[in-house]
C-alpha cells in the first residue's frame, strides 16, 4: 500500500510539475510595431513641431545675449563702471532665463517629455491590450520586448517574435 501511494503521488506531481514547467515564450520588437502604426507618425510630427518651436525659442533667446555681448564689448570703452555692471547683469539675467527655459522645456521633467508622454499613452495603452490579447491566445507565459535593450534578450529565434500578430491585432497590415 505504502509503496503505490508513492507511486500515485509521484506520477501526480511529475504530471503537475509538467504543466508547470511548459511555460510557452515569445518576444515582440516594440519600436517596430510604434514605426507601423500610423498614429504614432502623426504623434511624432506634433512632437518634431513643437520641439522646432521651443528649439526657435531658446535659439532666439541665445542670439539675444549673443547680440547684447557683442554691444557690451564694442562699447565697454564709452561705458562708466555703474553702465557697464548693469549691462552685465542684465546679460547674466537673460542667460540664466535661457537656462530656466531651456531646463522648464528639456529637461528631465521638461514639457516637451511631458507633452510626448501625453501623446504617446493613448496609443501605448492600445497597444498593450493588443499585446495582451496576442499573448492570451497563444498561450505564452512570457513576452519580452526586443526593443527593451541588449540586457534583456541576448538571442531571438524569428519564429518567437509575436511583433506581426499585434500588427494584425491593431488592425495594421505589413506592406513588406
Amino acid at each position: 500500500m505504502n509503496k503505490s501511494l508513492k507511486i500515485v503521488l509521484l506520477l501526480l506531481f511529475l504530471i503537475q510539475g509538467g504543466s508547470l514547467t511548459a511555460q510557452k515564450i515569445g518576444y515582440i520588437d516594440s519600436e517596430y510595431i510604434l514605426n507601423k502604426h500610423p498614429d504614432y507618425k502623426v504623434i511624432q510630427e506634433q512632437l518634431d513641431q513643437l520641439g522646432n518651436d521651443w528649439k526657435k525659442e531658446a535659439q532666439r533667446l541665445d542670439q539675444e545675449i549673443k547680440e547684447l555681448t557683442t554691444q557690451l564689448k564694442a562699447e565697454e570703452v564709452l561705458l562708466t563702471e555703474e553702465m557697464y555692471q548693469q549691462r552685465l547683469n542684465e546679460i547674466k539675467a537673460k542667460q540664466k532665463a535661457s537656462q530656466e527655459f531651456n531646463s522648464r522645456i528639456f529637461g528631465i521633467d521638461g514639457m516637451y517629455y511631458q507633452k510626448q508622454a501625453e501623446l504617446l499613452q493613448p496609443l501605448q495603452s492600445k497597444i498593450y491590450e493588443a499585446i495582451e490579447r496576442v499573448s492570451r491566445r497563444n498561450n505564452l507565459g512570457f513576452l519580452f520586448d526586443k526593443a527593451a535593450g541588449p540586457s534583456a534578450i541576448i538571442y531571438t529565434d524569428p519564429r518567437h517574435d509575436y511583433s506581426e500578430f499585434v500588427l494584425e491585432e491593431l488592425g495594421i497590415e505589413d506592406n513588406n
